[in-house]
């Protein structure tokens, strides 16, 4: 997809991390942003930010899309803005960890709520508009767990691979509409969504600028599926042709991660 200064990029979870390095990144190519986030105050300090450092014309839409009712919302009000969204960057998520035998039904509520039905809910909303214009992408923003799950992440890898696995059925039914779909697996990434934890150095936490420009890149060229950092593909190919030996993988590396020591914790 050729993007211009007339095309308008609709970002969600906005406010901070992957989102908010994702709207610098197409800030660069003169694009108009619409910037979604729950933090009002977080989401206008990008906001402003991008004004003063580029020339793209910048508008804020606060929701807290874990409310089902304000997705439907948000897709109405960013339409409102400019009269048209051609790239959404679904990217809001959560982060909900919990062991198996601790899990409940509400864990699966709250990863799901944002992580997949916000996202699709804002799909499903705005692909009307897209296919009547005959263009546009779509960015799932979900996350290499979805290709191999770690522990215990479960309600997160559910939420997150049944996101990556709608996509790609959406992918197919949108071919040859004009409307690209782009599912974008991040390995850890350096935001306040894990700085609980403390990961080994093959699992290291990427800045979040290295997932904003694959998702560029991912809307420039089309791509179906991105996989950040590129080594993280290695453990995916061991899952999928020896999904034990990838068990132990995970277990030797301790790819899990552990606590991260509170600053008034440490000596």
């Amino acid at each position: 997809m050729r993007l211009t200064s007339d095309d308008v990029v609709l970002i969600t979870g906005a406010s901070r991390g992957i989102g908010a390095a994702t709207a610098r990144a197409f800030a660069r190519r003169g694009v108009r942003l619409l910037l979604t986030a729950r933090n009002a105050e977080r989401l206008e300090a990008v906001a402003r930010e991008l004004r003063e450092r580029t020339q793209s014309p910048v508008h804020t839409l606060t929701a807290d899309l874990a409310q089902r009712d304000a997705v439907q919302d948000l897709a109405q009000r960013a339409l409102q803005v400019w009269n048209r969204v051609d790239v959404l960057v679904a990217n809001a998520g959560v982060y909900v960890q919990v062991p198996v035998a601790e899990t409940t039904l509400a864990h699966f509520d709250q990863a799901f709520a944002v992580n997949f039905y916000a996202a699709a809910g804002l799909v499903l909303a705005l692909l009307p508009h897209m296919r009547s214009r005959g263009r546009g992408h779509i960015v799932l923003v979900t996350s290499m767990d979805a290709k191999k799950g770690i522990p215990p992440d479960g309600p997160y890898v559910a939420a997150k691979a049944a996101l990556s696995a709608w996509g790609d059925v959406l992918r197919q039914e949108l071919h040859g509409t004009g409307i690209g779909v782009s599912i974008v697996f991040p390995g850890r990434v350096d935001t306040d969504m894990v700085a609980h934890l403390r990961v080994p150095w093959i699992s290291a936490k990427m800045p979040p600028e290295t997932v904003a420009r694959a998702i560029v890149r991912a809307v420039l060229r089309n791509r179906a599926e991105v996989i950040v950092p590129w080594h993280a593909r290695l453990l995916w190919w061991l899952q999928v042709f020896a999904p034990t030996m990838a068990d132990r993988v995970v277990r030797w590396l301790h790819l899990s991660g552990w606590p991260n020591p509170r600053v008034e914790d440490a000596p």
